[in-house]
């Protein structure tokens, strides 16, 4: 499978290049004669992705947060979760798979979960609309959350999405009252929620479905109301770059903790969750799953004002 490096692993893309070339030339010469200066490439290219991604900027980390080979909702529900069984449609107008979500076994216990999916090459890319989700999908989210209720599961999601689609049809079919709605239902549940940043959560798009007792994030990934090229293009006119902007609109995960926008990071492997995406899902699931244990015994009341307690303190000073 081809590797995609991004813009400022370049360096790194070079040694691991010149490593390729030593493993075939190797093969066609004495066996081992190159084993000591790709051993010595590799620890140094180890050591350089190490040093790279921990001092990445806030335009970089919007990067890794897009990267094509992160884990996307279908790795997490194939590898946390166990008996998923996916619903589809809204009940209204169609099934939107930007959307997906069912019933499911999370280590043993019976949740709903559900989450954006981008799609990995053109195929599923078409089929998911790129993450863009339509307003049927987030009213198919409004049934999930109901059915969870109805049954008294907790909820699971996981967000990675530019946005709801801004396309005519969509618009038509009232996508801003749908993610008004999902939003509030978020809010008003009788069940825990645990929503994980997976990627780039954006816009309304991704706070519909995000609205959870706790909001946890990758440690690579962003959450914003606007991409940085379009606050670039909306708020400063063009006058910035979009990696001015992304420093500007505090997105990065560490940002989020300050401003107590989302409660956890969860740390990523040495080189992005893409590196290493089994150890990137069990540290998810390690963390999810001490998020329920600690929502478990609440009541409904009591979540219901936990969350409310949470996403009214965003935002006040000592001031107010």
């Amino acid at each position: 499978m081809a590797v995609h490096y991004l813009e400022f692993e370049r360096p790194i893309a070079d040694i691991e290049t010149k490593i390729e070339e030593l493993s075939k030339l190797s093969e066609t010469s004495a066996a081992g004669n190159f084993d000591a200066e790709i051993e010595a490439l590799r620890a140094r290219a180890q050591e350089m992705r190490r040093e790279a991604y921990a001092h990445l900027d806030a335009w970089q980390k919007t990067q890794v947060a897009r990267h094509p080979d992160r884990p996307h909702f279908v790795d997490y529900a194939e590898g946390l979760i166990e008996e998923f069984v996916e619903l589809k449609g809204d009940r209204t107008f169609a099934d939107d798979q930007a959307i997906m979500g069912g019933l499911a076994r999370f280590r043993g216990r019976p949740v709903v979960v559900m989450g954006t999916e981008k799609g990995r090459d053109t195929v599923t890319r078409v089929k998911h609309n790129f993450g863009y989700a339509r307003p049927e999908g987030y009213r198919k989210a409004i049934r999930l959350m109901e059915l969870a209720e109805r049954f008294n599961l907790p909820i699971i999601t996981f967000v990675d999405t530019p946005g709801a689609y801004p396309g005519v049809a969509s618009e038509e079919r009232g996508v801003a009252e749908a993610i008004a709605r999902s939003t509030e239902k978020a809010l008003m549940l009788g069940v825990p929620m645990v929503a994980v940043i997976t990627g780039e959560g954006a816009s309304g798009g991704a706070i519909a479905i995000a609205c959870g007792n706790r909001v946890l994030i990758l440690e690579h990934a962003i959450y914003m109301v606007i991409s940085p090229e379009g606050a670039n293009s909306i708020i400063w006119r063009g006058a910035q770059t979009p990696d001015a902007a992304a420093k500007a609109m505090k997105i990065t995960a560490q940002d989020l903790l300050g401003l107590k926008i989302v409660d956890k990071i969860i740390p990523e492997p040495p080189g992005g969750a893409h590196s290493d995406p089994e150890a990137t899902l069990k540290a998810v699931g390690d963390a999810v799953e001490a998020e329920l244990k600690a929502l478990e015994g609440l009541t409904p009341d009591e979540l219901r004002k936990q969350r409310a307690d949470r996403f009214y303190a965003i935002g006040r000073t000592g001031l107010q």
